[in-house]
Order: C-alpha cells, then sequence, then structure tokens
C-alpha cells in the first residue's frame, strides 16, 4: 500500500485545496497518471500518481484545504477487478446516538404519540374557548409565533381607487390628462414600484412624467421612511368598553426601494481566486510598496524585431515579442543590483545566488507565476521558448510544483493587454516586481530639438521600501533602459 501525499507546492505554501479526483476508488492507474487537481494561490494544476496500482482509498473529499504531506488516498497493488471501491471516510456513527425522529410527524411531548390516550387527544376536538368579556379584543393566535396578535380595526384609507383605464394597463395609479402621454418605462416603473403617478410632478416636455421624476420622487419617499422612527410606539389599553374613540393613525409606509438598486447575481469564488485574494493582502499587509515609472526608448528592439519575426517564427513555431528582451536586460541588471534579488528574513537580508525570474501568465479566472531558472544564463531566443512553454502549460494545467517555486523576482507584461503602465504587487516573499507597458509608436524629441516617431513603453518597478530606496529602485530602472535602449547582442 502506496500513500498519497499533498504536494509541496511552493516555499512559502503550507496548505492546498483538492479541487477534483479524477480517478474513483477501485479504479486502475498508472504511474505519473493524473490522479487528482489541487489549487493553491501560486498553482492550479494536476498531480501524478506516484506509483502503478488500484485507487483503494480515497481520505480527503473534493474542496478540502489540507497541510502539505498530508496523506489524501492510498494506492494498492492489483489490476482494480476485484478491489472495493473506497469513498472518501466518514466519521463512525455513535452508537449511543437515538434516532432522528421522523420530520414527517409531529414531535410530541408526553404520552408515546402511538399510545391509545395521544390518538384520542389528537382526534378530540379543541375545547371551546370561553367568551370574551364585553368591549375585549380576542387574541387570535397565527402561525407567525406564539404571540397574540390583535385584529385590527376597520380603517379608511385615503387612497383613491384606480381609473378602469389605469386597471387595463395594470398601473397602479390614475393619470391624468394633464400628466402628458406616458413611456411604457415609466409605466413598467410605476407598477413595479407601486407608485401613485398622480403625486408624481412631470418635468418633461408638456408635464410628462419621466425615468427622472420616478427616480427623484422614489428617493424623497424613502428618505423621509428611512428618516422615521424606528421603534414602534407602546400599545394603548384598551377600553374595557366601547367608546368613540378616534381611528388609529395609519401606519409609516414602508421605505420605497432606490431606483438605483440594480439585480444582483452571486457566485462563490473559485480556490484560485480565494488563494489569490489572500496572497495579495497579504502582500500589501507585508511589503512597505513603492512603484517608479521610467520611459524607454524601444526603437531599436523593434527595428530588430521587424526584421528578424519572419524567421524566427518559421525556425520556432511561435512569434518574437518584447518580454524576452526585457527579462535579458533585468537579469542583467540583478547582478549590478543584488538586492533586487533578495528577501527579507526577519531582521536579515538574503541574497540568492540564482538569478529565478518568475513571468506572470494570466489565466481564465486568475493568474499563475511559473518561473524562469537561471534566466541570465539564457539568450532572447531561449528566454522566449521558456516564456512560451511555461505559458502554454500553464493555461493546460501541466505545470510542475517545483516549476512556481524558488523564484526570485517577478515581471508582469500587461502592456500585452493594452496597459501603458500600472503599479504591480510584490509576489512575496520576493522585494521588487517589474512591470512593462505597451510598446507604441509616439513623437518624441531626439537630437535636442528634432522631433521623431519613436517606439517607446513603460516601465513600472514596484519595490519593498522596507529594504530598497527610491534612489536605488530609480538606478536600477536606469540600468535596465540603458540595456534596452542600447541594445546590440544577437537574438540566437
Amino acid at each position: 500500500m502506496t500513500d498519497v501525499v499533498m504536494p509541496q507546492m511552493g516555499e512559502s505554501i503550507v496548505e492546498g485545496t483538492l479541487t477534483r479526483w479524477l480517478k474513483k476508488p477501485g479504479e486502475k492507474v498508472e504511474r505519473d497518471e493524473p490522479l487528482f487537481e489541487i489549487s493553491t494561490d501560486k498553482v492550479d494544476t494536476e498531480i501524478p500518481a506516484p506509483v502503478s496500482g488500484v485507487l483503494s482509498e480515497v481520505l480527503v473529499n473534493e474542496g478540502a484545504t489540507v497541510a502539505i504531506n498530508a496523506v489524501v488516498a492510498r494506492i494498492g497493488e492489483g489490476d482494480g477487478a476485484s478491489a472495493g471501491a473506497s469513498a472518501p471516510k466518514q466519521e463512525p456513527p455513535n452508537e449511543e446516538a437515538k434516532p432522528a425522529p421522523d420530520t414527517k410527524t409531529d414531535v410530541e411531548v408526553g404520552p408515546s404519540a402511538a399510545s391509545p390516550e395521544a390518538r384520542r387527544a389528537k382526534s378530540a376536538p379543541p375545547p371551546p374557548q370561553p367568551a370574551p368579556p364585553p368591549g375585549r379584543h380576542t387574541p387570535v393566535a397565527t402561525s407567525a409565533g406564539p404571540y397574540p396578535i390583535q385584529p385590527e380595526e376597520p380603517r379608511v384609507e385615503d387612497v383613491t381607487p384606480p381609473s378602469p383605464s389605469a386597471q387595463a394597463d395594470g398601473s397602479s395609479a390614475p393619470v391624468s390628462e394633464e400628466q402628458g402621454p406616458l413611456s411604457p418605462l415609466v409605466r413598467k416603473m410605476a407598477r413595479e414600484y407601486n407608485i401613485d403617478l398622480s403625486r408624481v410632478k412631470g418635468t418633461g416636455a408638456g408635464g410628462r412624467i419621466t425615468k427622472q421624476d420616478l427616480e427623484s420622487y422614489m428617493s424623497s419617499q424613502a428618505g423621509k421612511a428611512y428618516g422615521g422612527v424606528a421603534t414602534s410606539a407602546p400599545a394603548e389599553p384598551v377600553p374595557t368598553q366601547r367608546t368613540a374613540a378616534p381611528a388609529p393613525a395609519a401606519p409609516a409606509p414602508a421605505p420605497m426601494p432606490l431606483a438605483e438598486s440594480a439585480k444582483t447575481r452571486v457566485e462563490p469564488m473559485s480556490i484560485m481566486r480565494q488563494k489569490i485574494a489572500e496572497h495579495m493582502v497579504m502582500s500589501r499587509r507585508t511589503s512597505a510598496h513603492v512603484t517608479t515609472v521610467h520611459r524607454v526608448d524601444m526603437t531599436k528592439i523593434a527595428k530588430l524585431r521587424d526584421r528578424s519575426k519572419a524567421e524566427f517564427q518559421a525556425r520556432n513555431g511561435f512569434s518574437l515579442t518584447y518580454l524576452p528582451f526585457v527579462t535579458a536586460a533585468a537579469a542583467e541588471s540583478l547582478r549590478a543590483f543584488p538586492i533586487f534579488n533578495g528577501s527579507i528574513d526577519g531582521k536579515n537580508i538574503v541574497y540568492f545566488r540564482d538569478i529565478n525570474i518568475g513571468i506572470a501568465v494570466a489565466l481564465e479566472g486568475g493568474l499563475i507565476v511559473p518561473v524562469i531558472r537561471n534566466a541570465d544564463e539564457k539568450n532572447v531566443a531561449g528566454l522566449q521558448r521558456a516564456i512560451v512553454d511555461l505559458a502554454t502549460r500553464a493555461r493546460s494545467r501541466q505545470l510542475k510544483p517545483e516549476e512556481v517555486q524558488g523564484g526570485t523576482f517577478s515581471i508582469t507584461n500587461f502592456g500585452s493587454f493594452g496597459s501603458i503602465f500600472a503599479t504591480p504587487v510584490i509576489n512575496q516573499p520576493q522585494v521588487a516586481i517589474l512591470g512593462v507597458g505597451a510598446v507604441e509608436k509616439i513623437p518624441a524629441v531626439v537630437d535636442g530639438d528634432a522631433i521623431a516617431i519613436r517606439s517607446q513603453a513603460h516601465l513600472a518597478l514596484t519595490f519593498d521600501h522596507r529594504l530598497i530606496d527610491g534612489a536605488l529602485a530609480d538606478q536600477f530602472c536606469q540600468k535596465v533602459k540603458s540595456i534596452l535602449e542600447s541594445w546590440s547582442r544577437e537574438i540566437l
């Protein structure tokens, strides 16, 4: 029997959520065949079976969050033909617990419901209630609760009955000739919110009531209702004899619903979305975020890319983008400024020897940051190949756990969606993240006073001000900018 455990998905991850079982108990599994799916704030991927055999026991239900290295299933030997299916473990029944009463029958107190006394008591009619004394109201028991209520006296309400024409079109109040013709939208709002249109002052042409008039009226009514006293006054003592008492005051009208309240649809967050939310809030709470933005002239790289992209596409099967150029420049700058390739551990600074750059990849309903290891040792073509490979496997949930671990610096390319610049959030426990804006052709001043069309982009560096000061952050950005603007390397 082999235990299947929840894998370690990152250095800062201590638990994961098992989202779906891909095999059922009793089914045969092969080594490295996908067994179940998990989700964390760093990865949403399939976990393969560690050995071949039969899934003999499932210990964790779908949707459950468990700690890393916790046993989630067991795989036994065999071909699956005679193995008994085992559902996720449930709590053993309490032998001392009494059977739950049948919800279809009434719960009775006293004699047994099956005894003759109980049956006779149940079938006998209720004893007649004594007549109330003259002038008294009789408490009426309702299904709303055990408290008696007083029947309301008939009262005359100050409501004008609707005219036959109003009843014909479904309006809740008559419409006078002075209000002018009403649009279907106004009539619909009047029906839905039970508005007496005779009380609404029209501001449209010829005194016509508009949608804005209804919204103003409803807002004013809601303000009056909410501004009233919320608590009810104590009930007056009921006289023992009939007297010519004044008619009770009409109750305050219920608050009118606001016109701007839209219909809603509620759905739960996905596990990935929940983990991203937790990670982002934790990062903002942990690091002192500051962002500096630098404009970079990408004209040389744009021309080189235009000359090479057709041949690059034919040779590799994928296109050449601007991102590998920025990644190469960032990797070289990290060598010059190693503090950006570090982390904070209490009161200590940790400097990483390897430059492992994480590339943010947008997914449906979330994002993930797979890592390019030893990014400083790859040329532009190698970086582009690694970016395409990681992004493709991230979107098909084929990333391995180790491919989202060990990042020392991150890059996010929001320019691929047309954004000029943004202020990205640091990917903990790192201390900086570089955002790349869209490359655009814009007029620029060159060679002193000349104006020319240049390909430019904005780089936004968010850094942890606990460790990095603004001057050092700007020096790092200037290093990246200098490499990109004076690019002279070959792609291959």
